[in-house]
């Protein structure tokens, strides 16, 4: 018989996908309630994810189970541990893939290279213990109420488009970085379906005011090493 209390990768794949909707929804909040701004802090140019939270998320859950930690103090310090080393690892991660940097923490006092902030490490470990104590027993709950062959399907789905949504993005970061940073824009060749489809693509959807509405915070050094952001690059053209 099936251990319903398990941490199976479906258990993982939907705590990624529930975690990235919460964390935007979080990180929407956060931003308007501290700054005031209401904008997008998406991590795809698709859909309302932002995949730092979940990623996060199921590497604390699915750390947490292994470890067996039940205490709150025990939770919250571990919590802080891996939810700062996962931030941190996946700053790098992001910037090797995309180029840009999403997340500047220099701002905060006792940051860590801007990556992980004390501030942010804490958060991770209160919300360790809101994962572990609430809300995780109620995704498991869920899912494992749901049929196998049905979960199967919805899951294929879902993984299917993350992994579109997450090469467009890729694809479109690079476009619009090209065009701003080193004035590379493509040129249809015409006669050629393929490159035709791209300069379509690039030049009408990956626009500066989609890019920079959806990604408003992407940083890029300068040629001094200072960190600048993208979308002010764009005013100053």
């Amino acid at each position: 018989m099936e251990d319903k209390n398990k941490v199976t990768i479906h258990h993982i794949f939907w705590y990624f996908l529930i975690f990235s909707i919460l964390g935007l929804i979080i990180e929407t909040v956060y931003c308007f309630l501290t700054s005031g701004v209401l904008e997008s802090r998406k991590g795809f140019i698709w859909g309302p994810f932002c995949p730092v939270y979940g990623f996060c998320g199921a590497i604390l859950i699915f750390a947490l189970d292994k470890m067996n930690t039940k205490g709150l103090i025990k939770l919250f310090i571990a919590g802080f541990i891996f939810g700062s080393f996962a931030e941190y690892i996946l700053s790098y991660g992001l910037e090797a893939i995309y180029g840009n940097r999403f997340w500047n923490y220099e701002y905060l006092q006792y940051n860590l290279n801007g990556r992980i902030s004390l501030i942010f490490s804490i958060y991770w470990g209160v919300l360790s213990i809101i994962l572990v104590k609430f809300i995780k027993p109620l995704i498991d709950k869920i899912v494992n109420k749901i049929k196998p062959h049905t979960r199967n399907i919805v899951e294929l789905g879902i993984f299917i488009f993350l992994i579109i949504d997450g090469l467009v993005t890729i694809w479109g970061i690079q476009t619009y970085q090209n065009r701003i940073i080193y004035k590379k824009v493509h040129k249809p060749i015409e006669g050629n379906v393929f490159s035709e489809i791209r300069g379509k693509i690039e030049n009408d959807y990956f626009t500066n005011e989609r890019m920079s509405t959806i990604f408003p915070n992407l940083r890029i050094k300068d040629e001094n090493g200072e960190e600048v952001w993208i979308k002010t690059l764009i005013k100053d053209k």
